[in-house]
Parts: structure tokens; sequence; C-alpha cells
């Protein structure tokens, strides 16, 4: 890691003839910024940074990252001055079993907010810690090619799911058009093994699988057809008395 002048930064990239994509990355050359030289994939990378950062106290002038909620709850302070003070930043208190306790859920500032003087001591006394802090991926050069910090960002469960309803998609059709695979070929034999059965079964073909239960469906055809002929000489008879 090295922290460089911009100036310099970019006196050096204009010396790297044989590498003139470099000259892209001055457009990021803006405030303080430091160079990490690494081996590692980028996006492996810029996914280890991302997972270093920690979250601390908030000072006079940060910017809320994100909305900051107090939740409803006791304080653990006692009744004193500090209860101006919760009151300043817009917290509802009350006093009950001798602590000061917040009546409610508070928003205390909203996302691109600055942070006052009075909430960032509120926030520290609360034990709220909500100011991101680490390294953040602005731009990455990788051989030849440039990365910005949008394309940078992998949703790594969002793409898990992608690749497991696209494993589930893909395996369904290669079951529809019975394509073999070694992942389905279980599968397809069990699903050829059923049809060739039942196929077998209603064409009537005796084999050592299906004799069994080709003479259990003779013997209830037998029985079926048994009951309707009852049935029709019970007519019949009345037929022939009318």
């Amino acid at each position: 890691m090295r922290v460089v002048k911009n100036t310099l930064i970019k006196k050096a990239f204009q010396k790297c003839y044989e590498k003139s994509e470099l000259k892209r990355l001055e457009k990021h050359l803006e405030g303080s910024n430091v160079f990490l030289f690494t081996n590692l994939n980028p996006f492996k990378l810029a996914l280890l940074l991302e997972r270093s950062k920690v979250f601390t106290t908030a000072k006079a002038g940060d910017i809320a990252p994100a909305d900051i909620i107090i939740p409803a709850g006791n304080t653990g302070f006692p009744p004193g001055p500090i209860i101006s003070q919760l009151n300043e930043v817009g917290l509802p208190t009350k006093i009950e079993s001798g602590s000061i306790w917040i009546t409610k859920d508070t928003l205390v500032a909203r996302k691109g907010d600055v942070i006052s003087e009075k909430l960032a001591s509120v926030l520290s006394k609360l034990g709220i810690k909500p100011i991101e802090s680490g390294l953040k991926m602005k731009v990455v050069y990788d051989d030849g090619l440039v990365i910005g910090e949008d394309n940078l960002k992998l949703d790594i469960d969002g793409i898990k799911q992608q690749l497991e309803q696209a494993h589930s998609e893909a395996f369904k059709l290669s079951i529809g058009i019975a394509y073999p695979t070694k992942e389905n070929i279980q599968v397809l034999i069990q699903i050829a093994h059923k049809e060739a059965y039942a196929l077998s079964i209603g064409a009537a073909i005796p084999t050592k699988e299906t004799i069994r239960d080709l003479i259990i469906k003779a013997h209830l055809e037998m029985l079926s057809l048994s009951s309707r002929l009852s049935s029709l000489e019970e007519k019949i008879k009345q037929f022939e008395k009318s």
C-alpha cells in the first residue's frame, strides 16, 4: 500500500508508454488516495475490503451513511442532565425504575445528513456506532483492464441464487428432452423404466417384471366382467318375463 500525491502519480502515468490505459485512472485522482498493489483477483480484493469494514462512533461533521434510528428502551442512565441532551436531539424520554427510558424508536438523522456535535455526543453515550470505516475501492487496473467501483460490487447471495435457478432449469430441460448427462442419467433411466413398464402393462406384454401385475390386472378385469354379466343376465330375465 502506498500513499502518493495525485500530481506525482499523474506524471508517472504519462511515462508508462507501454501501458497507456493507466491514463484512464486520472479522472479518479481526486482527494486522498491509497494505491494498493496485489496479485489478488480484483473482485476477491473488493469483497475482502468490503468485509473488513467496521462501524465506529460518529464525530461532528460526519455524513450519515444511512438512516440512523435510536431504538426504544432503557438507556441505563440515572435521571440527570443527560435527559436534556436526549431531548435536544428529538428523543422522547421517561423515568422508570430509576432509569431514563427512550419511549419509542426515533429517527435522528437521515442518510446524507451532517451529524451535529450534540447528536454525535448522544450516539457515543448510547453506544451507537453508525459510521462505516474502511478502505473503499474506487477503481482497479488489472492487466490493461480498468474496472470502475460499480462493476466491482458483487451480490454473492444473488449470484448463488441465479446459479441454483439456472442449474435447476437446465436439469429440467435435459430431462424434458431426454439429453443424458452425468448428473441426470439416473433420473432418465428411472423415467425410461417407468414408461417402458407402463407400456408393457398397457400392451399386455409379459416379462419377468410385469407378469405378476398382468395376472392381477387380468383377474380384476375378469371380476369386473363377471359382475357386469350377472347384472346383464338379470336384465335379460326381466325382459323375457315381460
